[in-house]
């Protein structure tokens, strides 16, 4: 049995395919371009090289005479009153606030993760590639984060400090 009364409405279907399509497709492209022009720093106050290590990170300062220092998780016998076990470090990152900053990030050994969640940044330092990153802190404060790759036994005391002062 066939019945014959039923029209195909192929027209009808191909404009509410293509329509949805093509509303999304005008609504991405403003989208991804602004995505693009706010992850771009041109002219940054600072350029920060840090490079990750089996159990600590490398930080330098490439704008300013090179300077360089090591940054390891403090030991449980130097904490002070108030310091964050685990997360507290000999050597921080100092910066000022409102300055526009790229971090360039990789690794001398193994894969590791670059990464401090309260400033939403996260990015994984790979040997022989240098990855970069950009932000701009509004608010002075000490930041916090760690190595968030799987990257051997200690991955977890690899922590990163960023103070930012006004």
């Amino acid at each position: 049995l066939t019945n014959t009364s039923i029209s195909d409405a192929q027209e009808m279907e191909t404009v509410w395919t293509i329509l949805p399509a093509i509303i999304l497709v005008l609504i991405a492209l403003p989208s991804l371009r602004i995505l693009y022009m706010t992850d771009e720093v041109n002219d940054p106050s600072f350029t920060i090289k840090s490079i990750g290590h089996q159990w600590y990170w490398t930080y330098e300062y490439t704008d300013y005479g090179g300077l360089i220092f090591n940054s390891y998780m403090l030991p449980p016998l130097f904490l002070e009153p108030g310091d964050l076990r685990l997360l507290d470090v000999d050597n921080r990152v100092v910066l000022p606030v409102e300055a526009p900053v790229r971090m360039m990030i990789t690794s001398q050994d193994v894969l590791h993760s670059w990464a401090v969640p309260t400033l939403g940044l996260k990015t994984d330092a790979i040997p022989g590639r240098l990855n970069q990153t950009t932000f701009t802190a509004t608010r002075p404060g000490v930041y916090y984060g760690q190595c968030s790759e799987i990257c051997g036994a200690n991955h977890s005391f690899m922590p990163i400090v960023l103070e930012l002062i006004p």
